[in-house]
């Protein structure tokens, strides 16, 4: 449940546009306020993406035997 707790509130981006300012706005807003209004930085955009990345991978690398636990508990019969 941390997992995809922490997941969604990384990526919440709806929420963070409409009813929050500047200071508080997630990766995933800051992420799209890189993109130029007529020229793109492909370069900046995916550095920024990959370490906007990394907390996520961190912690599925850390958690992922619980996530993968929790996934199978339901399957197993025993």
């Amino acid at each position: 449940m941390i997992i995809w707790q922490f997941t969604s509130m990384w990526n919440d981006f709806l929420f963070a546009v409409f009813l929050t300012g500047p200071t508080s706005w997630p990766t995933t807003v800051m992420l799209n306020n890189i993109a130029g209004a007529q020229a793109t930085p492909y370069s900046q955009q995916m550095a920024a993406a990959i370490l906007a990345s990394i907390p996520t991978m961190l912690i599925y690398v850390l958690l992922g035997r619980f996530f993968m636990r929790g996934l199978m508990a339901g399957a197993l019969k025993g």
